[in-house]
């Protein structure tokens, strides 16, 4: 079976995978029939012109005789130094005469990137673009560089019909492989199925046409968008030639599966308004045919809808089958529970972007989570009292719009299983002994995850399944869940959100695509994407280590993640970094005898090499470095190197996937039939983004963070609030009924929620906390109303649960927890009254240690308050509770009251019992005592504790002061 070749990714004249915008078709001038002419001189002179020349003039290059010794003997002439040049000119000139020939195999076959002759960059550049000029006469590409049809190019044994499957899994990577059916159904059934089926319905025998695909010319490939562009006047119609064509038995046997796929002698039905001399009536009408030509037109005519009464069924789609969802169950408050219909519209102001992208918005949350929980841990140590970075700063504003749309927008379940189920693969692999599969691209449906290999790569390991062919890889939401956390490093890296068709989220494998992927479209339009690709993958969950090189944006970007994110300020510095990196790669690979860093990443050096390099140019390259990037690319997805370059026109050499974006927010490749709703984050939510970061760092200046808490209540006895709930502990509420029926959980949940964000909840992040699968909007509205009539009103008829301006929930102030007195006594002890008066400081700690009584909503139900794995609350509560007991303890100290500080230390211990500082002063305390037993006893009990880690370099400094013995009776213990 012949194997289709696709046009090149910068033919002139094939329609590129950018704006769906009719195609002209560049015709060739006299000025392109002077430079083939010339090129074809330059060629017939260097590689004939060039041996002739020196076989006259210096005869054949080898001795008649092979006597290396004798020619030892012989004397160093001016003879000799002319024999050497000459032999050298002979090697130059085979290298050239090499360098084009590769060339002109590459170009002749459309295999894309042609391979590297050692030691012949600027020879190669030659004769490549002198074959270029030749073939520019009869082609319509003046590039070598791979299309996407390139991608996951098998053999052509591989390659046979697809036959459709109840399974429907993508293939957008594996165009050659007519297996492998991709996203161009799901884009045609979506855009242009009522309007092929009408055609069809009212299509009459005599108004039927076909046209027979041609064989290519050249380098030129016939391709559906031409034709439509040709024959229909927009290259946009090619969708209703696929709709009139799809799964239709063409005359070799196979079918139609993807817009794509076309092969030369297949025929295809054309729209009644078709014109052009290319086309065929019915075959009875046209005697320029052959008998056989006509005969296999008539049967193809019998082969569609009309022709079997059907008036145009619906067309299967390529994107990972949707399995339907189970039925909705009822909430317990008696509402229905919907797929996440609250991620569809923007309330509120939220930002939709974040909104619409739940593994950013999750990765982004993650590392803000981090980097603030850092930032109180490392404020820790800045002394008891009045030390900073207890509160983090509240947000306002954008950056608290774009902390709501994270909240809400956040997926962490399916950023879990997706690196749970890639870490399993692997795992599964290596103890097999079988090296990881090339992924080009994967597919979130659902749940469920498919991978589009490269190239088949045997039976996957359970659970996963194979798709409908050997290239498709699939792991249902269910078999994920039985994976845990695999000791292994992460896969596939490179992988980022590109965007979403219908419920579909696709995954582009960065540091797999064998080349450039481009990015065409206006600046603003292209940053967006850049900007959410690099926060992508700079926060994702599915990756260990990598680097993240920013060139011509993103210099404000770095504070999301500083060890991964690097800025240069142009391409030249990024040239220079990148030639020597890709050199150190390939001796590194060489050195270690592996073939790509995949092997690498299931051997021994799993988690010390082959982090990616991911490179997002977003400056518009100069032709002369556009070539030098091509180069670097060639061999960039062997090395674990990415390149994610952006252009004005979409001409970028060495393309291998190019994409727009349009000013409506579609990713577009019309080639493919790829049109995605794309990920994006623009400029205002980026600059709100950074600032949570930024506002989170704990190296920001030498102030940091206030650590005066957002809200505080009236410790005096006149204090006393009318609702008061206790969270540190069991979750008790005082002042209120306890609902009646299921209600009461969600209730008690909801209240909690909001005593911990006492400076407002949104709506929507009500909802996502309560309902993390999603909720309809009356069912939200039904609960507040609920939670607003439980919570009644104040004395004056003030309603306790309101809304501020921009419409967050807010308590009143006479709704109160324990954790705000809590942090209120502190305090007051700390910077207030207890600052000037040493009772008053005494009997504040005292009792705001006494409201301590355990962690935080101790006895929670199972399967609820998922939220708080977002919140940092539980790294302030047991900080704020060792502040306190560390306060009190200096309090009881300054009077030698040994025990009473060990009394304190003891209960803070009770929530904080990691804190590396109880411990400390508690040595201390005991040490006061002077009571040797006892320290040792205390020592060995710390040293129990700390088990195969051993104790902290403080403490074992510390008990070297206190106790030196400490090392020998904990050997005796041993």
């Amino acid at each position: 079976m012949p194997r289709r070749r696709s046009p090149s990714s910068s033919s002139s004249t094939a329609p590129r995978n950018r704006t769906p915008q009719p195609v002209r078709v560049r015709r060739r001038t006299f000025g392109d029939f002077v430079k083939a002419f010339l090129a074809f001189v330059a060629l017939l002179a260097l590689l004939v012109g060039v041996p002739f020349a020196l076989a006259v003039t210096a005869g054949w290059p080898f001795p008649e005789t092979f006597d290396p010794m004798e020619w030892l003997k012989q004397d160093i002439s001016v003879g000799t130094f002319l024999s050497i040049l000459t032999f050298v000119v002979w090697l130059a000139w085979a290298q050239f005469t090499a360098c084009v020939l590769v060339e002109m195999k590459a170009a002749l076959s459309g295999v894309g990137v042609p391979g590297r002759v050692p030691g012949a960059g600027p020879s190669q550049l030659l004769a490549r673009q002198l074959v270029a000029a030749v073939l520019l006469v009869g082609a319509t590409a003046a590039s070598f560089t791979p299309g996407l049809s390139q991608l996951g190019q098998s053999l052509d044994g591989n390659q046979r019909p697809t036959v459709a499957a109840a399974q429907q899994t993508p293939g957008l990577f594996a165009q050659q492989q007519e297996q492998a059916s991709g996203a161009a159904a799901a884009l045609a059934e979506q855009a242009s199925h009522a309007e092929a089926a009408a055609s069809t319905g009212a299509r009459q025998q005599g108004d039927t046409k076909f046209y027979r695909i041609q064989p290519p010319e050249g380098r030129h490939h016939d391709s559906l968008w031409e034709i439509s562009e040709r024959h229909l006047g927009d290259g946009r119609r090619y969708k209703e030639i696929f709709e009139l064509n799809k799964d239709r038995t063409q005359p070799d046997g196979s079918k139609l599966s993807e817009a794509s796929l076309i092969r030369p002698g297949w025929i295809m039905e054309m729209p009644g308004d078709a014109r052009g001399g290319e086309l065929v009536e019915m075959p009875d009408e046209a005697p320029e045919l052959s008998p056989e030509a006509r005969q296999q037109i008539r049967d193809y005519d019998r082969t569609g809808d009309h022709a079997q009464g059907g008036g145009g069924g619906a067309a299967e789609v390529s994107v990972p089958e949707q399995r339907p969802a189970p039925a909705p169950a009822p909430d317990e408050a008696g509402g229905q529970q919907h797929a996440a219909p609250a991620r569809e519209t923007s309330a509120f102001g939220l930002p939709e972007a974040l909104l619409a992208a739940p593994l950013l918005a999750a990765g982004l949350l993650g590392a803000l989570g981090h980097r603030r929980r850092q930032a109180l841990w490392q404020s820790a140590f800045a002394g008891i009292g009045g030390r900073r970075g207890m509160e983090p700063p509240t947000p306002t504003g954008d950056a608290q719009d774009v902390q709501d749309a994270l909240l809400v927008g956040a997926d962490p379940e399916g950023v879990r299983l997706l690196d749970r189920s890639l870490r399993g693969l692997a795992a599964s692999l290596a103890a097999e002994s079988r090296p990881l599969p090339t992924v080009y691209a994967a597919w979130l449906t659902k749940g469920d995850l498919h991978l589009q290999l490269a190239q088949p790569s045997g039976k996957p390991p359970a659970p996963w399944q194979l798709g409908q062919d050997e290239t498709l890889w699939m792991l249902a939401k269910d078999d994920a869940g039985r994976y845990g956390d695999a000791d292994t490093a992460a896969p596939f890296p490179g992988l980022v959100s590109l965007g979403t068709m219908d419920d579909s989220r696709l995954l582009l494998n960065l540091e797999a695509v064998p080349g450039i992927v481009s990015l065409s479209g206006s600046e603003a339009d292209r940053a967006a994407v850049f900007a959410s690709v690099a926060a992508e993958l700079a926060t994702n969950g599915w990756s260990d280590r990598m680097t993240i090189t920013l060139v011509g944006f993103g210099e404000d970007l770095t504070p999301l993640a500083p060890s991964r994110l690097r800025h240069l300020d142009g391409i030249e510095a990024l040239i220079e970094t990148m030639e020597a990196e890709t050199r150190q790669r390939r001796g590194a690979l060489g050195a270690a005898g592996h073939d790509s860093v995949l092997t690498g990443r299931t051997g021994p050096a799993q988690h010390t090499r082959w982090a990616p390099h991911l490179v997002l140019l977003a400056a518009e390259p100069s032709a002369e470095d556009a070539v030098t990037l091509a180069e670097l690319a060639a061999d960039a997805s062997r090395l674990g190197i990415g390149y994610l370059v952006g252009t004005g026109d979409g001409e970028l050499p060495g393309a291998a996937w190019e994409m727009e974006i349009t000013g409506e927010g579609r990713l577009l490749a019309p080639l493919l039939g790829l049109e995605l709703d794309a990920q994006l984050l623009p400029a205002a939510q980026q600059r709100a983004v950074v600032e949570l970061f930024v506002d989170a760092d704990p190296e920001r200046g030498p102030d940091g963070p206030g650590d005066t808490p957002p809200f505080l209540v009236d410790v005096s006895e006149q204090g006393r609030p009318a609702v008061y709930a206790r969270l540190v502990g069991p979750y008790e509420i005082i002042g209120l009924d306890t609902p009646d029926g299921e209600r009461s959980a969600l209730l008690h949940e909801a209240l909690a929620l909001l005593l911990l964000h006492r400076e407002g909840v949104h709506p929507r992040v009500l909802s996502s906390a309560l309902w993390p699968r999603g909720v309809t909007d009356d069912v939200r509205e039904a609960l507040i109303e609920r939670l607003r009539a439980w919570l009644g009103a104040d004395p004056d008829g003030t309603p306790r649960l309101g809304a501020d301006a921009t419409g967050r929930l807010t308590l009143a102030k006479s709704v109160v927890s324990d954790l705000d007195v809590l942090r209120s006594l502190y305090h007051e002890a700390t910077q207030g009254r207890g600052v000037d008066s040493r009772a008053v400081r005494g009997r504040l700690l005292t009792d705001a240690l006494v409201l301590v009584r355990g962690p935080l909503l101790a006895d929670r139900p199972e399967g609820r308050y998922r939220w708080l794995g977002h919140e940092i609350v539980d790294a302030q509560l047991p900080l704020l509770v060792a502040d306190t007991g560390l306060a009190l303890s200096e309090f009881h100290m300054e009077k030698d009251r040994a025990e009473k500080a060990i009394e304190a230390l003891n209960a803070a211990l009770r929530t904080a019992s990691s804190d590396e500082r109880l411990w400390n002063e508690l040595l201390r305390a005991t040490h006061a005592l002077g009571d040797p037993a006892r320290l040792t006893a205390l020592a060995a009990d710390l040293l129990g504790r700390s088990g195969a880690r051993g104790l902290p370099p403080r403490t074992e400094a510390l008990l070297d002061e206190l106790l030196p013995t400490w090392r020998d009776d904990a050997a005796l213990a041993g």
